[in-house]
């Protein structure tokens, strides 16, 4: 079993924590916690014990998403994201992902592999006009490092603001889009919001960059458009996940795929630390929560 401190330092005076790794038996004090932070994970197990808390107040999740967590947050308890842990991370592969799919790095690295001198043009990032869906944090950390990329960029957003657009101006937008980046979370609104329609308005050659969740895109649809070769796209995340053997997906052409790694690296740890300390200290002196979702 890790210590605490190890995984949290310096928690703030009268506090005490465990950790439960999902190996050893549970720690005797689940009937005393009050501030529970599952692992980053989607694994339902660490939820379920959730139900054998009865002094709990607060989830904290380490993940960006949050769908997953909603049917074992009982009433009376308040549910977090985690709010500025993934954007640097996600934001990353959400450029990483754009600059691979356009400058062709997957043929490169088959050339590579086969000793071929494989010599040919591809876009460039510059230039494009690129359509954020989804201008949260993480929408916001793709958007600063785009600066420097000579991009037109808009904005998309469930409600307009400066400089944002609402999203029932999608359909005027979309037809003058080269890339479309979809950063929203998954939600009732947001289920299959990258439909068949949405995609056909979108010109030739579009590329769809999803770093969000899987379901947020209909995979029918897409595989259709990709299979035509109108489209393409580079997902981190897909609808199934993972992708099961034989998914048309692994072969469609046009399409670069990365396994749901968006928020996975080194950047990681330090953030989500600081997030729980950040957290449990405001919970302890009664002041709001930041990230709440419920």
């Amino acid at each position: 079993m890790v210590p605490f401190p190890d995984v949290v330092p310096r928690l703030p005076d009268g506090v005490l924590g465990d950790v439960f790794d999902g190996y050893n038996p549970p720690p005797s004090t689940m009937d005393e916690t009050e501030f529970y932070v599952p692992p980053y994970s989607f694994d339902r197990e660490p939820l379920k014990l959730i139900a054998e808390m009865p002094r709990l107040a607060v989830v904290q999740l380490l993940t960006a998403g949050f769908e997953h967590a909603l049917p074992y947050i009982p009433n009376g308890v308040r549910l977090c994201k985690a709010g500025g842990v993934h954007d640097t991370s996600t934001a990353e592969l959400a450029v990483t992902l754009m600059l691979a799919a356009l400058r062709g790095i997957p043929e490169f690295v088959r050339a590579q592999d086969a000793q071929e001198w494989h010599h040919v043009r591809f876009d460039a990032l510059a230039d494009k006009r690129v359509l954020i869906l989804g201008y949260g944090e993480i929408g916001a950390a793709v958007d600063r490092r785009l600066a420097g990329f000579e991009v037109n960029v808009r904005r998309v957003a469930r409600h307009a603001r400066d400089g944002v657009f609402p999203m029932s101006a999608l359909p005027d937008l979309l037809p003058t889009t080269d890339v479309v980046v979809v950063t929203v979370p998954l939600t009732d609104e947001t289920r299959g919001l990258v439909n068949a329609e949405f995609l056909a308005r979108l010109p030739d050659r579009a590329l769809v960059v999803n770093v969000a969740r899987g379901g947020v895109v209909n995979t029918e649809a897409l595989l259709d458009e990709l299979r035509t070769g109108r489209l393409r796209a580079a997902l981190d995340v897909t609808e199934p996940e993972p992708l099961p053997p034989d998914h048309p997906m692994w072969t469609v052409p046009g399409l670069l795929l990365s396994p749901h790694v968006g928020g996975n690296t080194t950047a990681f740890d330090p953030r989500a630390r600081q997030l729980i300390l950040n957290q449990i200290t405001r919970y302890v002196s009664d002041e709001e929560l930041l990230y709440q979702v419920n």
